[in-house]
């Protein structure tokens, strides 16, 4: 091989060497970032949602025809003890400020109370007698909701709302005691379906990606309740006269909780990226 050939041939083999290497270092590189996987999510806004609560409530006024003949003045104001409530609903959230419910739910009894003292017309300015009144009441409380939730701050998200629906109203064993003379009415119990409305506010504190606890003040109109006709304690009874409960309404308290079906899947739920081969 002359001089000039092992020349050429050394520079052949360093630049097939460099080649090599290139290629191989190349190889050795970290493969680019894989995208972040998609969020998935399941149920499409769909949430379950129960609650307990207490109620304190109360009747703007009674009405009745024996009132009629009669200046009533009230010693003791008509109202009711407070009770219990359980109630459960389904619900969809629109959006991050934005959600509807509907809920089912079950107002315990309440105990009722009042006293009158009443002046036979025409009045003269002394009291005939008075009336001590007794019973209670329970409800089945149907509304349809929506809520706007204003804002996350450490996992609390503050809301209001309003619904609206029905109001099954029951009035139980309502009496009626003349305190003079001892006689009693009776109202049969009886059942009245109304027109019902509801104010809300309250704050859900993200417990996980999927409960929330719920904290909320319910104000809830439930329209008017009725007795049966009221009789004396013989069965006896000259006029018709059912004691009517006029706009019932309850400021409520609730605890419940939320289970969101749409929460975002954890990363390791996902199936691993597909193998990448190089050749």
């Amino acid at each position: 091989m002359t001089k000039a050939s092992k020349v050429q041939y050394a520079i052949a083999l360093i630049a097939g060497l460099a080649a090599t290497g290139t290629a191989g270092a190349a190889d050795l590189l970290p493969p680019p970032p894989l995208p972040e996987p998609p969020t998935v999510h399941v149920g499409g806004g769909l949430y379950l949602r129960g609650y307990i609560g207490m109620t304190n409530q109360s009747v703007d006024s009674l009405e009745n025809a024996q009132f009629a003949t009669a200046e009533v003045t009230w010693l003791n104001e008509p109202g009711f003890d407070s009770s219990p409530l359980f109630g459960g609903g389904i619900g969809w959230v629109v959006n991050d400020w934005f959600r509807v419910d509907g809920t089912a739910e079950f107002r315990g009894r309440a105990t009722f109370h009042g006293l009158d003292s009443y002046d036979t017309l025409p009045a003269d300015g002394t009291p005939d007698g008075s009336n001590n009144y007794d019973g209670a009441k329970s409800e089945w409380l149907l509304l349809a909701n929506a809520y706007f939730d204003l804002g996350t701050w450490h996992g609390i998200t503050p809301y209001v709302g309003a619904g609206i629906g029905a109001s099954r109203n029951t009035i139980h064993n309502f009496t009626d005691t003349n305190a003079p003379v001892g006689g009693e009415a009776y109202g049969a119990t009886k059942s009245k379906w109304d027109l019902a409305w509801a104010l809300h506010a309250g704050m859900g504190y993200q417990v996980t990606d999927r409960l929330t606890l719920d904290l909320a003040y319910r104000y809830v109109d439930m329209g008017d309740g009725v007795t049966g006709d009221l009789v004396a304690f013989d069965g006896t009874n000259a006029v018709d006269n059912p004691m009517h409960f006029k706009s019932l309404t309850s400021h409520d308290v609730m605890l419940g909780i939320r289970w969101n079906f749409d929460a975002p899947a954890p990363i390791s739920d996902l199936p691993p990226p597909p193998a990448i081969f190089k050749h």
